[in-house]
């Protein structure tokens, strides 16, 4: 469970890393939306794991 959380997290970060280097460079709006989905269902996809993992007895 673990892993999955931690790869989870990291692809949350890669994904902020992109929508900063895309603000910086002043990217067109379609890309900066991509990155805000890609951060949010990575956050969706956190809230399952942890949930499910503590539904099944995994802490």
């Amino acid at each position: 469970m673990r892993k999955t959380v931690g790869t989870i997290i990291a692809g949350i970060v890669l994904w902020a890393i992109a929508l900063v280097f895309l603000i910086a460079t002043n990217s067109n709006a379609n890309s900066i939306w991509i990155c805000f989905v890609g951060i949010a269902l990575g956050l969706v996809g956190l809230r399952y794991s942890i949930r499910r993992g503590r539904r099944e007895g995994w802490k």
